[in-house]
Order: structure tokens, then sequence, then C-alpha cells
């Protein structure tokens, strides 16, 4: 019934911003308006838009001390290589993690807002092939 439509991120400069997520997120633009530009990832139905705020707004909530954690994340299929895309881009990155298995790292846009990439091993539940399986037995 309910899927993620848009995911939206405030951003202060539209112009540079557009610029720069189409470079290292690869995205590809649908339209622009007076505030906003929506684009269109080449794998999977999420768009994102990208919104004009006249200060930075947070990205990442706190959830224990000084812990930071996004709203959402991105998935690869290849962390290294999209951590060293990034990196070629000279894209603030953290160093890659491992939690059982999943890696990930964080980096940042222009703004400072905070991201993460995500990479989950096959045998996860979280992996995408293990999700699709779920949905396929649900009713």
């Amino acid at each position: 019934m309910f899927r993620i439509g848009s995911i939206f991120v405030p951003v202060t400069d539209l112009e540079k911003a557009i610029k720069w997520y189409e470079k290292n997120l690869g995205i590809q633009k649908i339209d622009e308006w007076e505030d906003g530009a929506g684009f269109y990832f080449l794998n999977g139905s999420t768009q994102l838009a990208l919104m004009k705020v006249e200060e930075r707004q947070p990205t990442e909530f706190a959830i224990k001390e000084k812990e930071k954690n996004v709203y959402f994340n991105f998935i690869v299929d290849d962390i290294e290589e999209a951590y060293q895309f990034l990196n070629t881009n000279e894209v603030e990155t953290t160093a890659i993690k491992d939690v059982g298995g999943m890696k990930y790292f964080d980096f940042l846009d222009l703004d400072g807002n905070l991201f993460s990439v995500v990479d989950e091993p096959i045998d996860s539940p979280f992996h995408s092939a293990n999700i699709q399986k779920l949905q396929k037995h649900t009713f």
C-alpha cells in the first residue's frame, strides 16, 4: 500500500547542490522549480528532492550522547567502489566500518548534511534480495 516516494534534502545553495549531487550521487534531474529540484536514481523508484533553505537544517538526529544517526541511507552493491569514488571527488567521508558483516561509511554534502552509505551482506535479513522475498510472501 505505502512506499517511499521522495526524500527531501535541505540545501542553502540550490544551484551548487544540484551540480554536486549530480556529480557525486549520479542522480538525474527530473525538473526544477523556484525553491527546489527533483531527481531520480538510475536504480530504484525512490526520488530525491533538493529544497532551498535559508539556514542549514539537520539531516540527522542524536541517539545517545553525541552519537548521531541519519534519517536515511544510500545502499550500494560495492562499498569500496563507492568510497573510492567519493574520495576521488574530494567528498568528506569517514572510514569504512564493519558491523557484523554490514559495511558502511558516512559522508557530508556541501551543507554539512550527514549521510550513510551501506552495503549489506547477502545473508543479512536487511539485504535487498531478502526484503524482496519477504515482499513476495506478504499478502
